[in-house]
């Protein structure tokens, strides 16, 4: 929301807030808030205390050590490589994505087979049907990492 000047009245967070352990979450602005009275909310999961612990220490690692500014300077990296690789090659359609969750959507159905080659060689992505990749690094990426991403692709894609 923040990439775009929005700023919601409720937000979700799930999934990575709780580095791995099971934990969900609504935000929501006083006045949405302030609509919800005791009872009216419940969870089978609520309250667990390790998870919720969890989830604040995920919250201090993300602000500490800078991974939100790591994840748009990376995620701007690979757009760039992905982009050059496209033009390179020819073989890609569109690159598009925000931050370090990028789709790259090939001029033929070939996902499958891209992904196989790209995991024979130690990268692991996904395959959203025929013709789109889901490339979604970790948030500590490096730019070596992503180097050496870019070159397993462009290797693999040239096979195609």
């Amino acid at each position: 929301h923040e990439h775009w000047g929005i700023q919601p009245d409720i937000m979700t967070l799930a999934k990575a807030l709780g580095g791995g352990l099971p934990l969900g979450a609504m935000v929501a602005r006083d006045y949405v808030a302030e609509a919800f009275g005791p009872g009216d909310h419940a969870s089978t999961f609520g309250g667990n205390p390790i998870s919720c612990r969890a989830g604040c220490v995920v919250f201090e690692e993300l602000l500490e050590r800078g991974v939100l500014e790591n994840c748009q300077r990376m995620g701007d990296y690979l757009m760039e490589g992905l982009q050059d690789l496209a033009s390179d090659l020819g073989r890609v359609e569109e690159v598009r994505g925000k931050g370090l969750m990028i789709g790259v959507e090939l001029q033929g159905p070939w996902a499958k087979d891209v992904v196989r080659g790209c995991l024979d060689r130690g990268i692991l992505l996904n395959a959203l049907g025929e013709k789109v990749l889901r490339i979604v690094p970790p948030l500590i990426v490096s730019q070596a990492d992503c180097d050496r991403f870019l070159e397993v692709l462009r290797e693999v894609l040239k096979g195609i």
